[in-house]
């Protein structure tokens, strides 16, 4: 039997170059607090690292003289994942969501899709409208047209087309977007 190795936690990991893997003629250094110190050979700045019980960690080497801090390699660890985890935190998530019609529904089957189309626009949410025509159904291709007028009318002050409808195979399709700000 083989067995797979236990990688929980090998997304979570955060490689960095620190100490002897900084191999650079001449770097710029920077204390823990991120003031500058000058530039200097890396051997130079490892020997002030180790002399402050402290690691040498690149921070870029994008630039023309690569970035070097002296700090301890966990606490600048912890710094990174700390910032990448406050960047998920703030960008804004805008689902698409889609909901389906038929060009012969009902007044009440529509009526519900389309309260559920102003409670996403409501909340910010794209919405994708898609209209199958099944069979015969693709020789009233003007019915699924004025479904989708009835959709926009009705939704005008909280949404507006972003994709005007259009037919792909039996299947049209269109996009509402909201107008104003996310209400709660």
């Amino acid at each position: 039997m083989i067995r797979k190795k236990y990688t929980k936690n090998r997304a979570e990991q955060i490689y960095v170059k620190a100490n002897h893997q900084i191999r650079f003629p001449l770097v710029h250094v920077l204390d823990e607090q991120g003031d500058s110190l000058g530039e200097m050979s890396s051997n130079e700045a490892l020997e002030r690292a180790l002399a402050q019980e402290k690691d040498l960690v690149l921070v870029t080497d994008k630039a023309s003289t690569p970035v070097v801090k002296i700090i301890e390699l966990s606490k600048y660890k912890y710094q990174l994942k700390k910032k990448t985890a406050d960047t998920r935190k703030k960008s804004k998530v805008q689902d698409l969501k889609e909901l389906r019609f038929t060009p012969f529904m009902g007044d009440a089957d529509f009526e519900v899709r389309n309260r559920k189309v102003k409670e996403f626009l409501e909340k910010g949410h794209k919405v994708k409208l898609t209209l199958q025509f099944k069979g015969r159904q693709i020789a009233r291709k003007d019915l699924g047209f004025e479904v989708f007028n009835k959709i926009f009318t009705s939704n005008a002050e909280i949404g507006k087309v972003s994709l005007e409808p259009k037919l792909l195979g039996k299947k049209l399709m269109a996009q509402i977007d909201p107008t104003g700000k996310k209400a709660k």
